[in-house]
């Protein structure tokens, strides 16, 4: 099994990557809202008459993390960013990752029987 992680650039696109890799057979997807170190030096602040100290707009990205069960679907799981987000050596687009789990527990292809 692999862990899959991709740091999508443009929020815009999150469900478009979300279909893709559904349509291609992952099942599971865990969603974190993240910013990087770029980002957070270069936020915006936005002061606010009636607040106490000022409103900070960040501008932010997801995370994706998925646990795959082969190299392949690593590699689907890539073409179907790049297909919606475009190369991603590109800037602005993402950050994929992927590496091998050495134990899993918890992703089971088939649910557990219920004792009678």
């Amino acid at each position: 099994m692999y862990m899959v992680l991709f740091v999508l650039d443009d929020p815009e696109h999150l469900d478009a990557v979300l279909s893709a890799w559904s349509a291609k057979g992952l099942t599971g997807v865990t969603i974190i809202e993240s910013t990087g170190l770029h980002r957070r030096q270069k936020r915006k602040r936005i002061p606010m008459r009636y607040t106490y100290g000022d409103y900070v707009e960040e501008e932010g990205h997801y995370t994706l993390l998925a646990i795959v069960d082969s190299q392949e679907m690593v590699q689907t799981c890539l073409e179907e960013a790049e297909r919606t987000v475009g190369d991603l050596c590109n800037p602005n687009t993402g950050v994929f990752a992927a590496w091998p789990l050495s134990l899993v527990k918890g992703v089971c292809k088939t649910p557990p029987q219920e004792n009678d």
